[in-house]
């Protein structure tokens, strides 16, 4: 035995007494539950009071027709240009920035893997998921309202398209990494190419995963305002068409974030209850989302 061992088994071990240990232990326990609860309960009270205030704005009026023109009126008008607008934008936003993402995130975990360029394309991508979602709307401005000289839903699009990417890259690499060796290893044994074992059984493997990905990148951008004040603006009447004065690519397009954030400043209350049956169409959309996706995989599951 060496002088080394000898000398740190002459060393008497320190025992840690159970009582405090197990005091500790519970310490730490109540706190995590105090935490997870207390953000639970302001969540809770958020979305209740969001219910109270914004279920009054919500009948057929709401959906059918257009913002009031006229701001002082007790009644009439609604957010359903504000709503074709918002699915508009997102839609081409989730068309735009999750099929990128998800062949960037597919990249970084099957083909780039630890390289320089999958290591600089990482550490963008984390970069990008910081920025603060306004300086977004200032660069979309900077490209694509300045040089058009108006602005348009396609340039909000493109706003949210920007956010979302970075999420979905990085999501999909996480879900991709997370597909054991072995199912690559089999397909690629049994001849098959790398493509077709990439898209044919990693990804199918990970599909709900992946589904769960987009679904949380377009909900990071379902209630994006900032970026929206740049490029879509918004506007009282309904979107005519794709091109030409009040189209999608030719001028400002109504949506619901912006009309909320002119109407909850409002000193109007008729406009104030619009704005908070805006934000409450906006809640039971985002969790409507999540609540069908989960149930879709599960279902999935089973099948």
């Amino acid at each position: 035995m060496s002088v080394v061992s000898q000398a740190e088994s002459s060393i008497p071990l320190r025992r840690r007494s159970v009582g405090r240990r197990k005091a500790v232990d519970l310490v730490v326990k109540v706190l995590s539950w105090l935490g997870a609860w207390f953000g639970i309960a302001v969540m809770a009270f958020i979305v209740w009071e969001v219910i109270v205030r914004g279920a009054g704005a919500l009948n057929w009026d709401f959906f059918t027709q257009s913002t009031p023109q006229d701001f002082t009126a007790s009644s009439g008008g609604g957010m359903a240009n504000a709503i074709v607008g918002t699915l508009w934008i997102t839609g081409v936003a989730a068309a735009i920035g999750i099929p990128i993402g998800f062949l960037g995130g597919v990249y970084l975990a099957e083909f780039g893997r630890n390289g320089r360029v999958a290591t600089s394309v990482r550490m963008v991508a984390n970069v990008v998921m910081g920025v603060p979602s306004i300086i977004v709307g200032v660069f979309a401005f900077a490209i694509l309202v300045k040089p058009a000289g108006h602005y348009s839903g396609f340039a909000g699009a493109v706003a949210l398209a920007f956010i979302m990417l970075p999420v979905m890259a990085r999501t999909t690499e996480d879900i991709l990494n997370l597909v054991p060796n072995e199912l690559r290893e089999s397909a690629l044994a049994m001849g098959s190419p790398r493509w077709k074992v990439t898209l044919g059984v990693v990804c199918k493997a990970a599909r709900g995963g992946l589904i769960t990905g987009a679904t949380l990148a377009i909900v990071r951008v379902a209630g994006e305002t900032a970026p929206l004040l740049f490029t879509a603006l918004s506007s009282p009447y309904w979107m005519t068409g794709l091109f030409g004065p009040g189209g999608f690519f030719g001028g400002p397009v109504a949506n619901l974030t912006k009309t909320i954030y002119d109407f909850a400043g409002s000193p109007y209350p008729y406009l104030q209850q619009l704005a908070w049956g805006g934000a409450l169409v906006i809640i039971i959309a985002v969790l409507g989302m999540n609540v069908l996706v989960r149930l879709v995989f599960q279902r999935g599951k089973k099948w």
